[in-house]
């Protein structure tokens, strides 16, 4: 099992595999782990801001719903 970060390869793989692909890399499989791993970092960090903005402790799932549209520009 190969670790890039916090994401390991193999459900990167199985992603890629239930899109249809035959076959996949070890680099093409981190690469996507590691986009995947900054995105979510910053979503990460605004639904830190929006929970303490709330005044809560506890990140909510409606604070990565609006921390991910505040990261892709909606």
């Amino acid at each position: 099992m190969v670790i890039m970060g916090e994401l390991t390869i193999q459900p990167i793989r199985r992603l890629f595999k239930r899109a249809g692909a035959k076959r996949v890399s070890n680099k093409a499989a981190a690469e996507l782990a590691k986009i995947l791993e900054e995105k979510a970092k910053l979503i990460v960090i605004e639904a830190k801001k929006l929970s303490e903005h709330s005044k809560r402790r506890t990140v909510m799932k409606h604070d990565i719903k609006l921390a991910k549209k505040v990261v892709e520009g909606y």
